[in-house]
């Protein structure tokens, strides 16, 4: 069955429908996104402007409309960090569902680290026994562990790219000394959440997804995502920490020039290096491996899972913290054309 994941993030707003069967590979087959950043939205009281708001709901109309047009059976609708915590997110949620017929469901930060997990566990495999899995997105940075194929301990922190960018570093580049106020802010935030990990079993294998991991990793030698998901990348702390130092000095056209860098992420990317840094350093992580699923695809292969259980096919219990509850409702039909 075709199967699409609607997902409003903090950098993108991203529809992928994707052909699913049982016991098989979940293929990609068409995916429609906007770089529409909600963080560069929100005005100082928190709350999305009436041009986010409009663009937002524009978006949605067509990817309703792209996902009715490709014959999607199912359609399933998320948010994360940025419309969550917004001032005025559940009006705006309420808004979408009333005019699109879009039911946006609220991921918490446990969900969104559970669901990239179990993303990650299915690219991986029970080759890897004890799995860590890093993910830094626009509004927030989650890392989980587990050695089943949801996490035994999931965090969320408020150390998404672009928010750090907004928050701590205005400028083309920004002066060092607003560096400095970023690593002490973040040196704060990770404290009590990453200790918990501290009585976790010792990862076999640390991954990394997101935009910023991949970006970083093309930049330290990695190859192109264009070369397809099967090849091995990596990235190295040694290579993180490098541009962490590199990117203060860079102006964002600079930025941009580097090989994997768009022109909308290279204002976000010295944040991001920051973060990834202090969060490796924290784990005592030397390098990450990079996967080419994260939330989508983690969202879609778990909702394929629930529906098979009309089947008989798999059992309703699964290990470990983070399941979503609308994934288990009946079918998300993609509402009819108005």
């Amino acid at each position: 069955m075709r199967l699409g994941v609607l997902d409003i993030g903090s950098n993108t707003v991203h529809l992928l429908l994707v052909d699913a069967f049982p016991g098989a590979r979940p293929t990609a087959f068409a995916s429609y996104k906007q770089q529409l950043s909600l963080v560069r939205y929100l005005d100082p009281r928190g709350a999305v402007t009436d041009e986010g708001r409009q663009a937002l709901l524009s978006f949605v109309d067509e990817a309703v409309d792209f996902a009715r047009r490709h014959r999607a059976e199912d359609l399933l609708a998320f948010c994360t960090s940025a419309l969550r915590e917004a001032l005025n997110g559940p009006d705006i949620i309420r808004e979408v569902e009333r005019l699109s017929g879009v039911k946006l469901q609220e991921l918490t930060g446990e969900e969104e680290s559970a669901m990239t997990f179990f993303a990650a566990r299915r690219w991986f495999g029970w080759g890897v026994r004890d799995l860590m899995v890093l993910d830094i997105g626009g509004g927030s940075f989650e890392v989980a562990i587990g050695r089943n194929e949801f996490p035994d301990l999931a965090v969320s922190m408020p150390l998404g790219a672009a928010r750090l960018t907004k928050d701590f570093l205005p400028g083309d580049p920004p002066k060092k000394a607003l560096v400095g106020r970023l690593r002490d802010y973040i040196a704060g935030v990770i404290e009590e959440p990453l200790n918990r990990f501290a009585n976790e079993v010792e990862p076999d294998l640390v991954v990394a997804t997101s935009k910023t991991f991949r970006t970083l990793a093309r930049m330290s030698g990695a190859a192109s995502e264009a070369d397809g998901p099967f090849l091995v990348r990596t990235l190295s702390l040694k290579d993180v920490r490098k541009w962490a130092q590199k990117l203060v000095s860079l102006s964002f056209d600079e930025r941009a020039e580097l090989d994997g860098v768009s022109p909308i992420r290279a204002p976000q990317l010295l944040a991001g290096a920051v973060a990834a840094e202090m969060v490796m350093e924290k784990l005592g992580v030397k390098e990450v491996r990079i996967c080419p699923w994260a939330l989508r695809e983690g969202l879609l292969m778990h909702r394929f899972d629930r529906l098979l259980r009309d089947y008989d096919v798999i059992d309703d219990e699964y290990a470990g913290v983070g399941d979503v509850d609308a994934l288990k409702e009946n079918l998300h039909l993609v509402p009819p054309a108005r």
